[in-house]
């Protein structure tokens, strides 16, 4: 097994993340020993949003501006519709994404936070899930959509919901422990 401290992971989001995919993800990684860094566009504390109203907030551990993305072999995208949608409009943020692609890390995104991935125009002949209103979306943009819990692509792990999370993040760690 490879050493899970030193495989930093980064969760990119900002207000209006979905609490449980941000939450449950970075609570299993950090039982596991992996490190684990909340990114956003801005500084200070990020607020969920949660069953249609603003609920915890979580302190930002940098911004896309003060990190170097070397530093970290993995990224988490968490959904909410909000968060993406705000995330895909930072071109900085875009750009940090995109990285990932380019340099093969690995990549993780659950609900709408595949949309963030639309704009970064990476999700071109993938085959991946996402909460299933934005199935279209990722159709046009040349994924191969599937309505499954998880599905993974290269570097790509995908899930559609909170629903999903226990699997998610299972899958998550074992990739991060070379486990398949």
């Amino acid at each position: 097994m490879q050493d899970l401290i030193n495989k930093k992971v980064a969760i990119l989001a900002t207000n209006g993340f979905e609490e449980s995919e941000l939450f449950e993800p970075l609570k299993a990684l950090k039982k596991e020993g992996i490190q684990v860094d909340v990114v956003s566009t801005e500084k200070g504390n990020i607020k969920a949003w949660n069953e249609g109203n603003w609920s915890k907030e979580i302190a930002v551990d940098f911004t896309v501006d003060d990190i170097d993305k070397n530093n970290y072999g993995i990224l988490i995208l968490p959904g909410g519709v909000i968060n993406p949608d705000k995330l895909r409009r930072d071109n900085k943020a875009v750009k940090f994404v995109r990285s990932f692609f380019e340099s093969n890390k690995l990549v993780a995104t659950i609900c709408h936070g595949a949309q963030t991935l639309i704009e970064a125009e990476v999700v071109k002949n993938r085959t991946m899930t996402s909460f299933f209103s934005i199935k279209k979306d990722l159709q046009n943009a040349g994924a191969n959509w599937v309505d499954k819990e998880v599905v993974e692509d290269g570097n790509l792990i995908t899930s559609r919901n909170p629903g999903d999370l226990e699997i998610f993040n299972t899958t998550i760690i074992n990739r991060i422990k070379g486990s398949d």
